[in-house]
Protein backbone atom coordinates (compact mmCIF):
# COMPACT_ATOMS: atom_id res chain seq x y z
CA UNK A 1 0.00 0.00 0.00
CA UNK A 2 1.28 3.57 -0.74
CA UNK A 3 -1.61 6.07 -0.54
CA UNK A 4 -5.11 6.56 0.53
CA UNK A 5 -6.64 9.84 -1.89
CA UNK A 6 -9.90 10.82 -1.20
CA UNK A 7 -12.08 10.76 -3.84
CA UNK A 8 -15.46 13.40 -3.61
CA UNK A 9 -18.53 13.47 -5.71
CA UNK A 10 -20.50 17.14 -6.14
CA UNK A 11 -22.99 18.45 -8.03
CA UNK A 12 -21.30 20.88 -10.57
CA UNK A 13 -17.91 19.66 -10.45
CA UNK A 14 -16.28 22.83 -12.06
CA UNK A 15 -17.66 24.87 -10.00
CA UNK A 16 -16.47 22.94 -7.35
CA UNK A 17 -12.66 22.99 -8.74
CA UNK A 18 -13.24 26.79 -9.18
CA UNK A 19 -14.00 26.73 -4.97
CA UNK A 20 -11.17 24.56 -3.83
CA UNK A 21 -8.80 26.83 -6.15
CA UNK A 22 -10.03 29.66 -4.50
CA UNK A 23 -10.70 28.78 -0.88
CA UNK A 24 -7.73 26.66 -0.71
CA UNK A 25 -5.38 27.15 -3.38
CA UNK A 26 -5.73 23.67 -5.03
CA UNK A 27 -3.95 23.80 -8.31
CA UNK A 28 -5.71 21.57 -11.37
CA UNK A 29 -4.10 18.66 -12.32
CA UNK A 30 -6.28 17.62 -15.11
CA UNK A 31 -9.95 16.69 -15.69
CA UNK A 32 -11.75 14.15 -18.17
CA UNK A 33 -15.61 15.62 -18.97
CA UNK A 34 -17.95 13.31 -20.46
CA UNK A 35 -18.03 14.28 -24.29
CA UNK A 36 -21.88 13.18 -23.99
CA UNK A 37 -23.33 15.52 -21.47
CA UNK A 38 -20.13 17.77 -20.06
CA UNK A 39 -20.21 16.36 -16.78
CA UNK A 40 -16.47 16.13 -15.40
CA UNK A 41 -16.16 12.64 -15.32
CA UNK A 42 -12.86 12.34 -13.31
CA UNK A 43 -10.62 15.66 -11.94
CA UNK A 44 -7.28 15.55 -9.92
CA UNK A 45 -6.73 18.72 -7.99
CA UNK A 46 -3.12 19.20 -5.40
CA UNK A 47 -3.75 20.60 -2.29
CA UNK A 48 0.66 20.54 -1.21
CA UNK A 49 1.77 17.16 -1.23
CA UNK A 50 -2.17 15.49 -1.21
CA UNK A 51 -4.17 14.68 -4.42
CA UNK A 52 -8.01 14.92 -4.22
CA UNK A 53 -9.77 13.39 -6.69
CA UNK A 54 -13.49 14.67 -7.83
CA UNK A 55 -16.38 13.86 -10.35
CA UNK A 56 -19.87 15.06 -10.53
CA UNK A 57 -22.34 13.00 -9.79
CA UNK A 58 -23.50 9.76 -12.36
CA UNK A 59 -26.48 8.26 -10.13
CA UNK A 60 -26.45 5.11 -12.68
CA UNK A 61 -23.30 4.39 -10.95
CA UNK A 62 -23.66 5.24 -7.20
CA UNK A 63 -22.01 7.97 -7.46
CA UNK A 64 -24.14 10.72 -5.27
CA UNK A 65 -23.23 13.93 -3.50
CA UNK A 66 -23.51 15.13 0.01
CA UNK A 67 -26.84 17.13 -1.34
CA UNK A 68 -28.12 13.86 -2.99
CA UNK A 69 -27.66 11.67 -0.16
CA UNK A 70 -28.97 14.36 2.99
CA UNK A 71 -24.80 14.96 3.85
CA UNK A 72 -22.36 13.26 4.85
CA UNK A 73 -20.54 11.37 7.95
CA UNK A 74 -17.02 12.32 6.20
CA UNK A 75 -14.58 15.31 7.47
CA UNK A 76 -11.58 15.59 5.12
CA UNK A 77 -8.58 16.51 7.70
CA UNK A 78 -6.42 19.64 5.89
CA UNK A 79 -2.85 20.12 7.40
CA UNK A 80 -1.99 23.82 6.60
CA UNK A 81 0.44 26.40 7.96
CA UNK A 82 -1.53 28.96 8.76
CA UNK A 83 -5.42 28.39 9.88
CA UNK A 84 -6.65 31.50 10.27
CA UNK A 85 -5.74 32.60 6.91
CA UNK A 86 -7.49 29.93 5.30
CA UNK A 87 -10.23 29.78 6.76
CA UNK A 88 -10.52 33.10 5.97
CA UNK A 89 -9.99 32.63 2.20
CA UNK A 90 -12.71 29.68 2.19
CA UNK A 91 -15.10 31.95 4.23
CA UNK A 92 -14.83 34.38 0.98
CA UNK A 93 -14.94 31.91 -1.52
CA UNK A 94 -18.35 30.95 0.19
CA UNK A 95 -17.03 28.12 2.65
CA UNK A 96 -19.65 27.86 5.76
CA UNK A 97 -17.60 28.37 8.76
CA UNK A 98 -19.17 25.39 11.25
CA UNK A 99 -16.81 25.69 13.57
CA UNK A 100 -14.27 29.04 14.08
CA UNK A 101 -10.18 28.41 14.93
CA UNK A 102 -9.36 27.41 18.39
CA UNK A 103 -5.96 26.15 19.67
CA UNK A 104 -6.92 22.23 21.15
CA UNK A 105 -5.10 20.72 23.75
CA UNK A 106 -3.94 18.21 21.53
CA UNK A 107 -1.87 20.10 19.77
CA UNK A 108 -3.85 21.47 16.62
CA UNK A 109 -5.18 24.93 16.30
CA UNK A 110 -8.42 23.92 13.85
CA UNK A 111 -11.59 24.99 12.36
CA UNK A 112 -14.29 23.28 10.48
CA UNK A 113 -16.02 24.33 7.64
CA UNK A 114 -17.97 23.19 5.05
CA UNK A 115 -18.04 23.33 1.41
CA UNK A 116 -21.32 24.52 -0.85
CA UNK A 117 -21.35 21.00 -2.02
CA UNK A 118 -21.84 18.88 1.49
CA UNK A 119 -18.24 18.46 2.34
CA UNK A 120 -16.95 18.93 5.78
CA UNK A 121 -13.38 19.99 6.21
CA UNK A 122 -11.36 20.15 9.12
CA UNK A 123 -8.73 22.74 8.91
CA UNK A 124 -5.58 21.89 11.19
CA UNK A 125 -1.99 23.54 11.89
CA UNK A 126 0.24 22.41 13.94
CA UNK A 127 0.92 24.38 17.32
CA UNK A 128 2.74 21.74 19.84
CA UNK A 129 4.10 18.66 19.52
CA UNK A 130 2.06 16.19 22.22
CA UNK A 131 2.51 12.71 22.54
CA UNK A 132 -0.22 10.54 22.26
CA UNK A 133 0.13 9.81 26.03
CA UNK A 134 -0.23 13.79 27.10
CA UNK A 135 -3.40 13.51 24.64
CA UNK A 136 -5.15 11.06 26.68
CA UNK A 137 -3.80 12.95 29.72
CA UNK A 138 -5.48 16.27 28.93
CA UNK A 139 -8.39 14.74 27.38
CA UNK A 140 -9.29 12.62 31.13
CA UNK A 141 -8.52 16.45 32.66
CA UNK A 142 -10.80 18.58 31.07
CA UNK A 143 -13.31 16.09 30.76
CA UNK A 144 -13.40 15.47 35.02
CA UNK A 145 -13.01 18.58 35.42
Amino acid sequence: MSALTPYIIVKDAARAIAFYTAAFGAEEDFRMTDPGDGRIGHAELKLGDSVLMLADEYPDFGALSPDTVGGTPVTLHLQVDDVDALVAMAELAGATILRRPADQSFGERNAQVQDPFGHRWMVAQVIEEVTPAEMQRRWEAETSA
